[in-house]
C-alpha cells in the first residue's frame, strides 16, 4: 500500500492526499508531528532518496535553526532531521520499496503503476 509522509497542515500534502482521493487510490498517512521516523526509518529513507532531497532547506524550520551559514556534515545533517521531522521536504511518498519526495501529479501517476 501507498505510505504518504508528512504533516497534515502542509498544503503540499493536503494537495497530494487531496488528489490520491480523486483518483481513489488507497494509502495510508503518517503524521511525522505524532509519529516520528525512527533512526532506521529514516536512514532508509535517505539512502533511498537521498541526505540532499530530503532536506527542506527553504522551510521555516531550517531558518529558524539557522542552519544555512553553517558547515554541517552529512552525519550532522541526519541528526538534525531526525531530531527535527518537519524539515523533511514533503510529502515523501513510498511504495514497497521505493520512495519519492514530493508531488506532481504526472511523476506521482508513473511512480504509483510502476510500483504496482
Amino acid at each position: 500500500m501507498l505510505e504518504v509522509i508528512g504533516i497534515t497542515n502542509c498544503n503540499t500534502v493536503k494537495k497530494t492526499r487531496q488528489w490520491l482521493e480523486q483518483k481513489d487510490i488507497h494509502y495510508s498517512f503518517r503524521d511525522l508531528k505524532k509519529e516520528p521516523l525512527s533512526p532506521n526509518e529514516l536512514a532508509d529513507l535517505v539512502m533511498k532518496a537521498g541526505l540532499e532531497t530530503l532536506v527542506n532547506r527553504r522551510g521555516r524550520k531550517w531558518k529558524m535553526l539557522g542552519l544555512a551559514d553553517k558547515q554541517l556534515s552529512d552525519n550532522d545533517l541526519f541528526e538534525v532531521l531526525l531530531e527535527h521531522q518537519t524539515m523533511i521536504k514533503r510529502p515523501v511518498l513510498r511504495y514497497g520499496e521505493a520512495v519519492m519526495v514530493g508531488f506532481d501529479e504526472d511523476a506521482v501517476a508513473t511512480f504509483i503503476e510502476e510500483g504496482s
